[in-house]
């Protein structure tokens, strides 16, 4: 068994051969020891229990009271905590409003600047929204890692949001509503990272992808303000109105008044000093001394762009291509992301990282090869194609990535660790992305001015995806239940 491959469960299984006699002797101690690796020993609870097993194996003798003492600590520290139905129920819904927050507003904010005056200039900057916005990330984790209680900051983001969402829906002028929006987004984006570690810290890691499950149901739920105004209202240019602001800010509150109700989430590094290290996350970049990490995340970069470029222009593509009900199309892939969520642990446990992001790269391959069809032939039904298959993406790439973190990120990291994957995936992403995409999109107008040839961006994006595939299968060799070789 690899010694990096640790795991709780393959903990649980060893501690239950070394109790079958109800004892812990010497011979054993030593086995126990050799698999708690500092790779393995990051949390305290780890930690302790090594440290525990080198104090009594010091004098290379274990009495029986010593004995006992060991196997009380092992099995404390492989029992399974089980999560309260209500505290699992609270973790779902703030899921599930947290993710409804951005997309009510972010997934037809191009289409919407596109109808002010001067708009067509700001669509590139609209695009690297959540990139600046991820930047955040690191400075707002770090006040729940180190100083305040999680759930709290996650409040007064959602409520800072909501006011200068009601401040976008009063401005016409599209540079202010671009500068309200970055505001939105810098407080918006750290809120991805702090509802996964509030969901990590309260419930186990197994159980992470179905509680995340319902930030999906949330994204898709979003389009239901953009249904109801369609369909119930005759609204059809809701989509491209100010009003989108005003749901956003809606849902942020609500996202406010779920955050002061969770259970104390206290900063796992508090009463430490806090530095410039701190405030940028730098410190979660020790994390690349394992090599592997570092590469895999090299290689996520290149298929971030592709990735990233969907969220940015597809509502863009819909409008084009005469699609009404923008959001809801977007949201379609949502629905079924719900599905490919609940299959990730499985396919986590028994692909590991490397065979499970390859599975999330192919999606994303296959996603443009359909679009690429869809404008080839005119066939809408491609469209929706490469708009369903999105959970499969999404949680191919990025669920397995926090996942992965989540198991090498010590406990006083854990926030900015969720925020760095942000960072260097999403984040960067979304300026590569923006950098390739805009350009090519320049030189795809066609002579209306309003509308482009998709046929270039489609065919670059597919190439970026199986230039990813490739790098990850010639490159990264990592193997087994979240782990690297």
């Amino acid at each position: 068994m690899n010694e990096t491959a640790m795991t709780k469960e393959e903990l649980a299984k060893m501690a239950k051969e070394v109790l079958a006699d109800g004892k812990v002797d010497f011979s054993e101690a030593t086995r126990l020891l050799g698999f708690m690796t500092p790779t393995v020993s990051k949390s305290e609870e780890y930690a302790e229990f090594r440290r525990l097993l080198e104090r009594v194996m010091e004098d290379g003798v274990i009495t029986d009271e010593e004995s006992e003492e060991v196997a009380a600590a092992l099995r404390k520290l492989t029992a399974r905590k089980r999560v309260p139905w209500s505290l699992t129920l609270r973790l779902c819904l703030m899921m599930f409003v947290q993710m409804m927050t951005y997309p009510v507003w972010f997934n037809t904010v191009v289409p919407y600047i596109r109808t002010l005056p001067g708009g067509e200039r700001w669509v590139p900057f609209c695009g690297i929204l959540m990139g600046i916005g991820i930047f955040a990330s690191p400075v707002v984790c770090m006040f729940a890692d180190r100083l305040f209680d999680s759930g709290k900051v996650l409040a007064c983001c959602n409520v800072g949001a909501a006011l200068a969402l009601v401040g976008v829906y009063f401005t016409p002028n599209p540079s202010l509503v671009f500068a309200l929006l970055l505001v939105v987004t810098c407080l918006l984006m750290p809120t991805w990272a702090l509802v996964s570690s509030i969901a990590m810290t309260h419930a186990s890691p197994a159980s992470f992808p179905y509680i995340r499950s319902f930030g999906s149901i949330g994204w898709a739920a979003a389009a239901l303000f953009s249904a109801v105004a369609i369909w119930c209202f005759g609204f059809e240019t809701f989509d491209k109105s100010p009003y989108i602001f005003l749901c956003g800010a809606a849902t942020c509150l609500a996202g406010a008044l779920v955050g002061v109700t969770l259970p104390a989430t206290p900063p796992k590094a508090g009463g430490r000093k806090t530095g410039i290290a701190d405030a940028l996350g730098l410190k979660a970049l020790a994390l690349f001394k394992d090599r592997e990490l570092l590469k895999l995340f090299l290689i996520l970069f290149v298929a971030m762009m592709p990735f990233q470029w969907y969220f940015g222009y597809n509502t863009m593509y819909l409008d084009e291509s005469g699609f009404k009900c923008l959001n809801l199309t977007q949201s379609l892939g949502q629905v079924l992301e719900l599905g490919f969520l609940a299959l990730l642990p499985v396919m986590f446990t028994k692909c590991g990282v490397k065979w499970s992001l390859m599975v999330g790269l192919g999606a994303l391959a296959l996603r443009y090869l359909f679009f690429y069809v869809a404008t080839a032939t005119g066939c809408h039904a491609f469209d929706y194609g490469g708009i369903l298959i999105h959970g499969l993406i999404f949680g191919g790439i990025v669920v397995i990535a926090q996942m992965h973190v989540a198991e090498k990120a010590p406990d006083a990291l854990k926030s900015q660790a969720q925020a760095l994957v942000f960072i260097l995936t999403t984040g960067v992403g979304d300026f590569l992305s923006i950098a390739v995409f805009s350009r090519i999109l320049s030189w795809c107008k066609l002579a209306d001015g309003t509308h482009h040839d998709w046929t270039l961006p489609f065919l670059v994006s597919l190439g970026l995806a199986v230039l990813a595939m490739l790098l990850l299968g010639f490159f990264y060799k990592g193997v087994g239940r979240g782990s690297d070789a």
